[in-house]
């Protein structure tokens, strides 16, 4: 017999079989609550969002010691790095004297080489490009005409479109705040923008992306699923 908890039953009235189907009936119950109170996003099918104050602690890790040492392990193919056939630059070393005769030695005596590659960055440089539009009289009418800049040089001095894609680089991919990226642009290329320079070429190439985000924006709303919920994140050990 199993009862069903419509209404709050008068127990002086119940059966002692009614009375045990009641317990069981109540047991069945509690243990289906206590089971929705322990569902997550991480052992349910439950969105993140829908954890809300109670998201459950990330555990950072879950690797098993395994007794091996830490690294490449012996047969992992690598990424080790090999010399190359073409180097840049080559600086080529010779004995000043034979370690047999003591006579001088120079390129003209040399037999073989051994070889060593050094793979470093170079010096930044900043390169400044000056374009010069002239004018030319002609020669019958005498009109003098007027060369035309580039479409994209408009002022006096500005910033070329490297410096512009590193900014907004940086700025927007690696999340530096502007002003120690203006102190990375000064200390390492040498070049001096201000965090107002810095922030109208974020804002210039927005908007030239605009059009771009107005068609990526169109997919979404056409799209039967947004794969969009608000997940909670925590700062300091608190969500």
């Amino acid at each position: 017999m199993k009862l069903r908890l419509r209404e709050r039953p008068d127990l002086s009235k119940l059966s002692s079989d009614e009375k045990d189907a009641l317990i069981v009936t109540l047991l069945e119950r509690i243990e289906e609550l206590e089971r929705r109170v322990g569902l997550n996003s991480t052992n349910s099918g439950k969105p993140p969002a829908s954890d809300g104050l109670k998201k459950p602690v990330r555990i950072t890790n879950q690797r098993e010691k395994t007794g091996r040492q830490s690294g490449g392990q012996r047969g992992h193919e690598g990424t080790t790095l090999r010399q190359v056939a073409t180097p840049d630059k080559v600086i080529e070393y010779f004995p000043p004297i034979c370690r047999g005769c003591g006579k001088g030695l120079s390129h003209a005596h040399a037999t073989g080489h051994q070889k060593r590659q050094v793979f470093d960055l170079p010096q930044p440089v900043v390169e400044v490009t000056e374009h010069r539009a002239h004018s030319c009289w002609g020669p019958r009418c005498g009109t003098e005409t007027q060369a035309s800049f580039p479409v994209d040089v408009t002022a006096a001095t500005q910033y070329g479109p490297t410096v512009g894609a590193l900014v907004v680089y940086l700025q927007a991919w690696q999340l530096i705040p502007e002003d120690r990226l203006a102190e990375l642009l000064r200390e390492v290329f040498g070049v001096e923008v201000a965090t107002a320079t810095i922030a109208a070429l974020g804002q210039r190439k927005a908007q030239e992306f605009a059009g771009l985000a107005e068609q990526i924006e169109q997919h979404v709303k056409d799209g039967a699923v947004k794969h969009v919920d608000e997940t909670g994140y925590r700062i300091a050990g608190r969500l």
